[in-house]
């Protein structure tokens, strides 16, 4: 993208989200779009935050986690501090995800043994109403 303005509906079709969405980052205080009257301007650099805050929210990252990143960005230190902070909470939640779908998966292979305990009853019903 160059570093023209977006409309909110040219943000809203770029990124899939909604005005409402938008209107909720912005009152978050996580995107700073120029405000014109009634109309929002996102800039190159809001673009780039909306993506990074979309990015986080898919894995996972609470709100709050997302603007502490988002605001080592602004501290001009090459965003050394920022990578290594995001690195980190990004380890942090892997893990937690792997722990999730372990969990997740144990309970996936409960619920089978369950189902096929279910059927052989089941089954064993109308062995027993057939005879």
């Amino acid at each position: 993208m160059t570093s023209e303005l977006m409309t909110i509906r040219q943000m809203c079709e770029v990124f899939d989200v909604t005005p409402r969405t938008l209107r909720f980052y912005e009152a978050k205080e996580l995107i700073f779009p120029i405000r014109q009257g009634q109309k929002r301007l996102y800039t190159r650099r809001d673009r780039g935050r909306l993506k990074l805050i979309l990015r986080g929210k898919r894995f996972g990252f609470s709100l709050e986690e997302m603007r502490q990143l988002l605001n080592l960005y602004d501290r001009g230190d090459a965003q050394e501090e920022q990578l290594r902070r995001t690195h980190e909470v990004a380890r942090e939640r892997l893990a937690q995800m792997e722990r999730q779908r372990d969990e997740l998966n144990e309970a996936i292979e409960e619920l089978r043994g369950q189902l096929e305990w279910g059927a052989e009853m089941i089954a064993s019903f109308r062995r027993s109403a057939a005879e």
